[in-house]
C-alpha cells in the first residue's frame, strides 16, 4: 500500500504572456510620430513612406499624417512575384 496519495501531473501550467500582435492604426487613422501601426512577426506588412521598422518587425509612423496601406508587386528571391502590403503615413 502507497504511503502517499497520488497527485496528478501538472504539464500545462506554463503558458507564455499574450504579445498583443496586430494592426493598432487602421486605415484613415491620424498617426503621430513613434506611434505605432503594426506590431508583426516578420515583415507580412512593408515599410512605406513616413514609416520605419523597428528591431522586433514592428511599424511605426516617422511624421504626423493619416496611415494609408495598399498592396505593391514585389519579385521574390526565386523570380516568382508576389503582393504585399505597404504602410504609409501620408
Amino acid at each position: 500500500m502507497a504511503s502517499t496519495k497520488a497527485g496528478g501531473s501538472a504539464k500545462n501550467l506554463n503558458t507564455s504572456n499574450p504579445k498583443y500582435l496586430g494592426v493598432k492604426l487602421s486605415d484613415g487613422a491620424s498617426a503621430r510620430p513613434g506611434m505605432v501601426i503594426v506590431r508583426q512577426r516578420g515583415t507580412k506588412i512593408e515599410a512605406g513612406k513616413n514609416v520605419a521598422v523597428g528591431r522586433d518587425h514592428t511599424l511605426f509612423s516617422l511624421a504626423a499624417g493619416t496611415v494609408a496601406y495598399r498592396t505593391r508587386r514585389k519579385t521574390n528571391f526565386t523570380g516568382r512575384i508576389i503582393t504585399k502590403t505597404v504602410a504609409e503615413v501620408l
